[in-house]
């Protein structure tokens, strides 16, 4: 319906184009937009003032267009005579080409944290050693070596964790059931 609607809305604006194109190319002149009070003032103090204002405007200035045939733009490369002259035999260039290393976890880890914070690694380290042994490592004992708040700490233990990894050995790969293995054992009939 929507498609419908906007077809007939864009004939019914297209009806008779040119003609109304030429209506309104035929009218003497358009009507100025409306001014505001205080540029109507500024207009007639400018005109007690000087009264040949309009003309003035209107007519081109003779003096005014030579000045401005007389103006001539030169531009000199002065930036690449500094680099030059920066790169000079005073000042050799770099020996190691290398790119920097990557950050273990991306970031610039800082040298020194506040208390109440961790930083990346501190937290790796603590959620590892309470996945490892959670009796020795508790939430508490946590919180005052690193002296965080037991809550917070209670919190990031139990919201994450890390990845376990686990590779089976190769003398044990051919007894590895995968879902294709199990549903041929699950359909087989039973022989007894």
């Amino acid at each position: 319906m929507g498609k419908v609607m906007s077809m007939v809305a864009r004939k019914a604006n297209r009806f008779n184009v040119e003609n109304r194109a030429h209506r309104v190319l035929e009218r003497e002149k358009p009507t100025p937009a409306p001014k505001y009070e205080s540029n109507l003032r500024d207009m007639e103090r400018t005109l007690e003032l000087d009264p040949d204002f309009v003309n003035k405007l209107n007519t081109k200035d003779a003096s005014l267009d030579t000045r401005l045939k007389d103006v001539y733009v030169t531009s000199k490369d002065q930036f690449i005579q500094r680099v030059v002259q920066r790169q000079g035999a005073d000042r050799p260039l770099p020996l190691e080409r290398t790119t920097p290393a990557d950050f273990e976890f991306g970031y610039l880890e800082p040298t020194k944290v506040s208390s109440g914070r961790c930083t990346l690694r501190q937290a790796m380290q603590f959620i590892n050693d309470h996945q490892q042994d959670s009796e020795e490592w508790t939430a508490s004992k946590i919180a005052d070596q690193y002296k965080l708040k037991e809550a917070h700490v209670a919190n990031i233990l139990f919201y994450f964790k890390t990845f376990n990894i686990h590779i089976p050995d190769e003398k044990y790969k051919d007894k590895l059931l995968t879902q294709s293995t199990q549903k041929q054992i699950e359909k087989k009939p039973s022989t007894e």
